[in-house]
């Protein structure tokens, strides 16, 4: 069984968007308290605050003057804030993460219910402290005979409410494929694959970057905390929300095909958070979203039963001959097309890195080699 998780947009009443808004305000609210009593705690007497005690200063929170609201509201989503916090600070000592911040209301914010927060009867969604049921656009359906184990509400800073909805299902493996690839990542052309095919990059951000502009010019103009910059807001926002969903769809599309048509998928383990440290390269590369595409292709080919390499970030695919293995001392990146100086082949730079990362992943695969270059 495999967790998945399935999101729809949804409407909600007058009533059900009060409750909610107040319900993520609270949730937010113990979140940024709790973050910030734990900092005091290290900072003023080194002492280390976890779950448990974060939960027990929700219960005293909860009698303050002032506070009483907190009462009105749906207690899970509360202690599931203080869990998020409590995983967000283990990935921060586990130096996966920075350390973890205050959230804040302009971006925002969601509340995730547990099986004693909401009630899932005759295919509708009823949430605690609520009676009526979500007005949701089933844009697909559940699997037979699946339940929520867990449902998060999100608003987003657009204004758009989601709610995802996460379940057990049975995927079933792909029929087997005697396909293999590899995947050169890049800017003018997303992928190069090692059958010569290359896939462009949409540049989404580029497509709306004029009407970008001319709503975070007209955000500008306006007033800090009057009625006019809110509405100017929401409109940046929701341009920002029409590159991300045109990203998401077309990443989506590409690593659905990969998958499908495809055994063994081979691409390189890049370090995007290093990379997108040069100013010059920072915003082609965030466009790119070369680590949303791996982690997609990574979790399909899990469920679907593909074989998925990462090879060393440190091999030379770029500079090695795919013909007889000669590695180049440099190779700027305006060079798209070069001649091995050995045995006179020549390379397209990404066709070569495709092919190069395909034969170094089926080696990792099939006995484990070292790809690492050789060391002179």
């Amino acid at each position: 069984m495999t967790q998945r998780a399935f999101k729809y947009r949804f409407y909600p009443t007058p009533e059900q968007e009060t409750l909610l808004r107040r319900t993520i305000g609270c949730t937010r609210l113990v979140y940024n308290r709790a973050l910030a009593a734990r900092t005091e705690a290290w900072y003023e007497r080194q002492e280390r605050v976890g779950y448990v005690e974060s939960s027990a200063l929700l219960t005293t929170w909860k009698k303050e003057v002032g506070l009483e609201f907190l009462n009105e509201v749906s207690c899970v989503p509360l202690q599931q804030g203080l869990r998020h916090l409590q995983k967000a600070f283990g990935n921060f000592w586990a130096g996966r993460a920075k350390y973890p911040t205050f959230k804040k209301k302009r971006n925002g914010g969601s509340a995730e219910f547990t099986k004693s927060g909401f009630k899932f009867r005759d295919g509708q969604v009823f949430l605690a402290k609520s009676n009526d049921a979500l007005n949701i656009r089933w844009s697909r359906f559940l699997p037979n005979g699946s339940t929520p184990s867990t449902i998060t509400v999100k608003f987003s800073p657009a204004g758009r409410w989601t709610v995802s909805l996460l379940v057990d299902v049975e995927i079933e493996p792909l029929p087997e494929s005697p396909n293999k690839i590899g995947i050169d990542l890049g800017i003018t052309s997303l992928v190069a694959l090692s059958t010569g095919e290359k896939v462009a990059n949409p540049k989404g951000f580029n497509t709306k970057r004029r009407k970008l502009r001319k709503a975070q010019k007209a955000l500008s103009r306006k007033v800090k905390g009057s009625n006019n910059r809110y509405k100017a807001r929401l409109k940046v926002a929701k341009v920002h929300a029409e590159i991300s969903d045109a990203r998401q769809d077309f990443l989506h599309k590409l690593t659905t095909r990969l998958v499908r048509e495809n055994q063994t998928i081979a691409v390189e383990d890049l370090a995007v958070k290093n990379m997108i440290k040069n100013r010059k390269l920072s915003q082609a590369i965030s466009d790119a979203s070369w680590g949303e595409l791996v982690r997609q292709l990574e979790y399909k080919c899990d469920w679907y039963g593909r074989n998925f390499v990462k090879i060393d970030r440190w091999f030379p695919s770029s500079k090695r001959c795919g013909h007889c293995g000669h590695v180049v001392e440099k190779l700027p990146l305006n060079v798209r097309e070069w001649d091995c100086p050995k045995c006179g082949t020549n390379h397209d730079r990404d066709v070569n890195a495709a092919n190069n990362i395909l034969a170094a992943g089926l080696a990792v695969s099939v006995c484990g080699a070292n790809v690492r270059p050789d060391k002179q």
